[in-house]
């Protein structure tokens, strides 16, 4: 009888004191994709090697040294994404899309890289020969589901890497596999081939009819049209360029339609452009891909941008109504392009399909990033508002890594800039750069992934600010107010939502932070960076600062 009497007692206790706590959690207003992306470009084939029994794909190989081995397929691969995401590396980044290179199937050898310095293959998904399989070295449709769903599962998107400028070259290996007699004999046996590459390939013959063919692309070879002189019509580093402007009906080349694998079929009444952008679609309708990333956006007329738009939409919105556990949200599919050296400002093929444009200047504003006021408050200007219509970037496999030293001030400017984010493999963990062809330096951007060799310190901050930056769409979009010089002080504030939070940058032990007309006296705050709370009194925030501060409202809850 004691004994109940006292876990009676015990119980009614416990659950007064329960009553009287309160739980302390971080506000959260994330705001939709649209107006909040935060996207992790991975190169696949550099990231991590989930099966390595698909390696050797096509008969493709590594080579000896690390300058040789520059431009060769590396493993990496859509399990080795997977095994990732389960792991939770991209959720603990704040990361909500994961752009991933086009996992469609590559040229199956190489081309001369360089000055024909090393063997360049398609490993970053540039070079397609087949838009309706997968690359054999990124895995298997059933893998393909598997990482689309993982993702799903945490609210996270895939966008792919496509192309609808050009196809690959046509490459030895291929022109054998596809059957394409282009080729002259004994090149297999050639010690040298590397230079002797163009001397294997029968440039005057007609039979590269069995190709593409005049009516698909512009390549300059026997029975074909040469490529123009303007950025429609131009053949881009020499590949060859599709004919996305033509009105004219096809029918699948012969190499295609020959292809033992291939899902392409003939379509009745349809130019290239229809194909192309079926063929794209697809991977929406069958697998939920979430968006694309569109390459070389200007060498392609904006109405097949806006017609590709158009049936993607349709496409996703096909898979939702019928795979409903399966989705993310009901948000539109979403494009962004990458337009050579567009700026902050909204760009007008925004009316043409895009959501949004890559950032090119953001890149080079790095002088400003010790003292990011300037640039921050041109960036929020030009934002001005919802959506995104700009996605940041610090480093790029087409320009350079930020400088590897620089990566904690680097990302701290990249992520809590106005607009989006766009966030290159390894700039978290300070992957180095690799092997650098003389003659081919962007190579040394495409690094493996440093898995062993992380900094831990530059981990841990990019992990702080990008789920800060994840919980709060002011940063991306809200209004933008310097309220203080030293330390540097600023808010973002989104009134729509009422989201808003307080940063400051250079502030180090104990210091009074100014909040006055972005948080009203006795609240409770939290610093996202170090997990301290304060409460504001006077119009400002006492605590004890690392370099970095980032506030935000408590949410109370009951228990």
């Amino acid at each position: 009888m004691r004994f109940a009497t006292r876990s009676l007692l015990l119980t009614a206790g416990l659950f007064a004191a329960s009553q009287r706590c309160v739980a302390q959690l971080p506000q959260s207003v994330p705001g939709t994709f649209a107006e909040n992306p935060i996207v992790y470009f991975v190169m696949t084939d550099r990231f991590f090697d989930g099966d390595p029994a698909n390696n050797e794909s096509y008969g493709r190989r590594r080579e000896k040294t690390p300058k040789e081995d520059a431009g060769t397929f590396h493993g990496g691969d859509l399990k080795g994404l997977t095994l990732k995401l389960k792991e939770g590396w991209f959720k603990d980044l704040g990361v909500n899309a994961l752009w991933i290179t086009a996992p469609y199937e590559q040229i199956h050898g190489w081309v001369q890289g360089g000055q024909k310095e090393f063997k360049h293959y398609a490993y970053h998904g540039y070079y397609a020969l087949d838009y309706t399989v997968l690359d054999k070295n990124m895995g298997t449709p059933e893998e393909l589901r598997e990482l689309v769903d993982a993702a799903h599962a945490q609210g996270i998107r895939i966008l792919f890497d496509i192309v609808m400028n050009h196809p690959g070259y046509l490459d030895i290996q291929s022109a054998r596999d596809m059957k394409v007699d282009v080729l002259w004999p004994d090149w297999e046996k050639d010690a040298n081939l590397l230079r002797n590459y163009h001397n294997y390939i029968d440039y005057n013959s007609f039979k590269f009819g069995d190709w593409w063919g005049k009516p698909w692309v512009r390549a300059g070879l026997p029975g074909y049209l040469d490529g123009g002189r303007d950025d429609l019509t131009m053949q881009l580093a020499y590949l060859p360029d599709f004919r996305t402007e033509s009105t004219e009906a096809v029918k699948l080349p012969k190499f295609l339609k020959e292809k033992a694998d291939t899902r392409a079929v003939d379509l009745a009444n349809t130019p290239v452009r229809g194909y192309l952008i079926k063929w794209l679609t697809d991977w929406v309708r069958e697998y939920g891909i979430d968006g694309f990333r569109a390459d070389t956006v200007k060498h392609v007329e904006p109405a097949a941008w806006a017609a590709l738009k158009d049936e993607a939409q349709k496409a996703l919105v096909e898979f939702k109504a019928k795979h409903p556990t399966r989705k993310v949200d009901d948000a539109p599919f979403w494009m962004v392009g990458e337009f050579w050296g567009v700026g902050p400002t909204r760009h007008k093929l925004t009316d043409s399909g895009f959501d949004a444009m890559i950032n090119f200047d953001f890149q080079q504003q790095e002088g400003a990033f010790a003292k990011p006021e300037k640039l921050f408050k041109s960036y929020a200007q030009a934002q001005a508002g919802k959506p995104v219509h700009m996605l940041n970037y610090l480093s790029s496999h087409d320009t350079e890594l930020f400088e590897r030293n620089r990566l904690i001030e680097g990302g701290a400017a990249l992520l809590l800039a106005p607009g989006g984010v766009q966030i290159f493999y390894g700039d978290e963990t300070a992957r180095p750069l690799g092997p650098m062809p003389r003659t081919d330096q962007q190579q040394a951007t495409r690094s493996d992934m440093n898995w062993t060799t992380q900094d831990t310190k530059v981990l841990a901050h990019w992990r702080k600010l990008g789920t800060f930056r994840a919980r709060h769409r002011a940063l991306a979009t809200g209004e933008h107010r310097q309220l203080s010089e030293t330390p540097y002080t600023f808010s973002r504030v989104e009134p729509a939502s009422g989201d808003r939070v307080v940063v400051a940058l250079g502030a180090k032990g104990d210091v009074s932070l100014a909040v006055a007309g972005v948080f009203e006296d006795g609240l409770t705050l939290r610093d996202a960076y170090t997990g301290q709370t304060a409460k504001v009194a006077g119009g400002r925030v006492a605590l004890k600062a690392e370099t970095y501060v980032l506030l935000e409202r408590v949410q109370v809850t009951a228990p």
